[in-house]
C-alpha cells in the first residue's frame, strides 16, 4: 500500500512494511483511519488482522493461522522458486515452479505447467494458494515439476508497452512467449525434459493450453483444456472488442488468435473438459472445436459437465482434478530419469 498527496506534491510514501514481502490486500475504513489487511506468500498461509492507518500498527490479530503455517511448511519449504526466464526478444517472464519432495537434480523430470496468459488474470503471484496449492504439491510429489509463466499481456505491474503488446492477437505473441519460457527455463535446469511437458489451465488458460499443444507440437505432449474458447468469434463482446477490435475490422486477428485455425497440428494427448450450461465461455465454441477435431480424424478426449456454469461446482471439483490430474499421469509418464 502506497498513499500520495491530493495535491500532486512530495513523493508517494509506501504504507505497507518493507520486511513483509508477498501479497497484501487492504479493505480500508471511510475515514482512512483502519483497515482489514491480510497477507500472504506462496508457501505460507496468509494472516488477517485490524491495524491502524497509516503507520500499518496492529490492533488485533483475527486469524493468525498458525496451526495451518505449522502443518504447511514441512509440506512446501525448500522446494519453491520465484525466478525469471527469457521469453523472447528479450522479455524477461515471471514464474515460478514446485519440486517433488523427494527431488534429484542429477535426474531430469517431467514439467507440468498451470497456464492462463490472457488479459484478465496473473499466476504468478506470491500469495497463497489454498487446496490448490497443496494439490500440485501432491502431484508434484509424484514426479513432476510443476510451473507457471506470466506472459506479456497479463496485468502484472510492468507498464504500458507490456498490457499493449498483445492488442488485436490475443495468444500469438502469449503462445510464443510460454514456449520460449519452457524452453529458458530447461536451458537454465538441466533437470527439465523438454520430452515430457504438459499444459493445463481453465477458461483464458483452457484457451492457451489448446493453443499451445496446437501451435507447439513438437514441445507440448499432454494437454487439459478447461472451458477454453477455441473460436474467439464465439466470445463475448465486452471482452473481445476491448483486447481485439470489431471482427469486421480485424478479421485476420481473430483468425490467427482463435485455437481452432491450428487444430489440425495435434499430435499430443488432448483431454476438454466444459459445462453445457456454461454461461461464460458458451459450450458452443467446444462443439465447434469437436466437430473440428472429428473431420481432421484428431483424437482426443473429453468430459462434459451436465448444465454446469463456468466454475462448474464445488461438489464437481474431487472429479475433475482425479480426471485431469489422471490424465497427466496416464500419459506423462512420471518420475525422475
Amino acid at each position: 500500500m502506497w498513499r500520495s498527496r491530493l495535491d500532486g506534491t512530495g513523493r508517494p510514501e509506501r504504507l505497507t512494511p518493507a520486511s513483509q514481502p508477498g501479497t497484501h490486500t487492504y479493505t480500508i475504513s471511510p475515514d482512512g483511519h483502519w483497515a482489514f489487511h491480510n497477507y500472504s506468500r506462496f508457501d505460507e498461509p496468509g494472516i488477517s488482522e485490524l491495524i491502524r492507518l497509516p503507520e500499518h500498527t496492529t490492533v488485533r490479530v483475527l486469524q493468525d493461522n498458525a496451526a495451518l503455517k505449522a502443518k504447511v511448511a514441512p509440506i512446501l519449504a525448500g522446494r519453491t522458486e520465484f525466478f525469471q526466464v527469457d521469453g523472447g526478444d528479450g522479455v524477461k517472464l515471471d514464474g515460478w515452479l514446485i519440486r517433488p519432495s523427494q527431488f534429484d537434480p542429477g535426474k531430469k523430470y517431467p514439467l507440468i505447467v498451470y497456464v492462463y496468459g490472457e488479459p484478465a488474470a496473473t499466476t504468478v503471484n506470491d500469495s497463497w494458494g489454498g487446496n490448490d496449492r497443496l494439490l500440485l504439491a501432491a502431484l508434484a510429489d509424484d514426479g513432476y515439476l510443476i510451473a507457471s509463466f506470466d506472459n506479456a499481456g497479463t496485468p502484472s505491474p510492468k507498464g504500458r508497452a507490456w498490457r499493449k503488446v498483445i492488442y488485436g492477437s490475443v495468444g500469438v505473441l502469449s503462445s510464443k512467449q510460454q514456449a520460449a519460457a519452457v524452453r529458458s527455463l530447461a536451458a537454465l535446469h538441466s533437470y527439465v525434459d523438454l520430452d515430457r511437458v504438459g499444459v493445463y489451465g481453465w477458461s483464458g488458460g483452457g484457451s492457451m493450453t489448446l493453443n499451445l499443444i496446437f501451435r507447439s507440437p513438437e514441445l507440448y505432449k499432454v494437454g487439459v483444456a478447461g472451458a477454453p474458447v477455441p473460436d474467439r468469434s464465439l466470445y463475448d463482446s465486452i471482452y473481445e472488442e476491448r483486447y481485439m477490435g470489431l471482427p469486421a475490422d480485424n478479421a485476420a486477428g481473430f483468425k490467427a488468435a482463435s485455437p481452432i485455425t491450428y487444430a489440425d497440428q495435434l499430435s499430443g494427448k488432448l483431454l476438454i473438459l466444459h459445462g453445457t450450461g456454461d454461461d461464460n465461455v458458451h459450450f458452443q465454441g467446444t462443439q465447434r472445436l469437436i466437430n473440428k477435431l472429428i473431420g481432421l480424424d484428431k483424437q482426443f478426449s473429453f468430459m462434459e459437465y451436465p448444465n454446469r456454469r463456468h466454475g462448474l461446482t464445488p461438489r464437481d471439483f474431487t472429479h475433475r482434478d482425479t480426471l485431469r490430474y489422471g490424465f497427466f499421469e496416464q500419459y506423462l509418464p512420471a518420475g525422475g530419469r
